[in-house]
């Protein structure tokens, strides 16, 4: 007789429609009864209107009768919200106490790099005014879901995504919100998007200390932060109060990233730090955290974002920021 594990490695072959995970994946399959030959599946409603209910249904009742011994295939469907469904193993939050360092560009890298190593992953952009992800990973389609959920659309190497821009009519369409609605739609991407089983979960806050980091501090289940800086004198004070900030808040500071380190011309093979002397060992042992990345200035790095292709890049300093961040997360755990 066919049982549970089986029936749900056949059901990794039924992909949600504009999500383009499995409905294991994506944590939707609530309940498997099985009596004798008949099956009956119960799976949750979020983020999925009429249509992709009525076509995940005739897929599951296409695809189960394909195992041995199941002759007939019930499919009901229960109304589940988003939030009861996620299952996120670590939320790392990318801050930077003024704008202009990178951050968005480090937290897209950050997922690149745990994606790289096998892990699933997806992106929260919270920087709600100034949202520049999907724009890097070349994403221009709309969120699908329904009155219950949205569903986060899917990058080219499977990483999720959810941004303020993939809902605007345009993306240089200006968002001018006060903080306390900023606010609340950084708590519905949270809670209202259907991110199913991430090991990881990256948002990218924007600059400051201010309304939308405090609202990710207080509201998520941050597992750590990675603070970004660049290579000048006024910085240090600055990323002092970002990791202060989240000291106060009780999270961990898994590292910092120093971003326009320096610039590697290898027709002479020296690097020039542009900027003024690197200051990432020093100022990572004045906020007592490690020193995960110093990423260079690098002209094909900046080409691939403009051309929405930062998924293409290679390099042995992103291999190396995954492998450093999945480290301390599972060290910290």
């Amino acid at each position: 007789m066919v049982n549970e594990a089986q029936i749900r490695e056949s059901l990794n072959e039924v992909l949600v429609p504009g999500a383009k995970r499995s409905l294991n994946d994506l944590n939707l399959v609530r309940s498997i009864d099985i009596a004798d030959s008949a099956v009956k599946i119960t799976l949750a409603s979020a983020a999925l209107n009429s249509g992709a209910q009525e076509w995940i249904k005739n897929k599951v009742e296409e695809t189960l009768p394909e195992l041995p011994e199941v002759d007939k295939v019930t499919v009901e469907f229960a109304d589940v919200k988003p939030a009861e469904l996620n299952e996120i193993g670590n939320v790392l939050a990318v801050m930077s106490g003024k704008g202009g360092v990178g951050k968005s560009l480090v937290a897209s890298l950050t997922a690149v790099a745990l994606q790289r190593q096998g892990y699933n992953v997806g992106i929260l952009d919270a920087d709600i005014t100034g949202p520049s992800i999907p724009r890097m990973f070349g994403i221009n389609d709309r969120p699908g879901g329904s009155d219950n959920g949205i569903l986060p659309v899917l990058s080219r190497s499977g990483i999720e995504v959810m941004s303020i821009n993939l809902l605007l009519p345009s993306e240089d369409e200006a968002v001018i919100w006060r903080g306390p609605l900023i606010g609340k739609t950084i708590t519905q991407f949270w809670g209202e998007v259907l991110w199913g089983k991430l090991d990881y979960l990256i948002v990218d806050l924007p600059p400051g200390t201010a309304d939308a980091p405090l609202t990710v501090m207080q509201t998520f289940p941050i597992s750590g932060v990675v603070i970004v800086f660049t290579p000048q004198d006024l910085v240090e004070m600055i990323v002092k109060k970002a990791v202060k900030m989240a000291q106060k808040m009780d999270k961990q500071v898994l590292g910092v990233v120093e971003n326009m380190a320096y610039l590697y011309v290898p027709e002479i093979d020296k690097k020039i730090e542009i900027f003024g002397r690197s200051r990432g060992e020093e100022l990572a042992r004045s906020v007592q955290a490690p020193l995960l990345a110093q990423l260079p200035i690098d002209p094909e790095l900046a080409k691939l974002c403009d051309e929405g292709n930062i998924e293409r890049y290679d390099s042995e300093i992103i291999t190396s920021l995954g492998k450093s961040l999945s480290q301390a997360t599972l060290t910290g755990k």
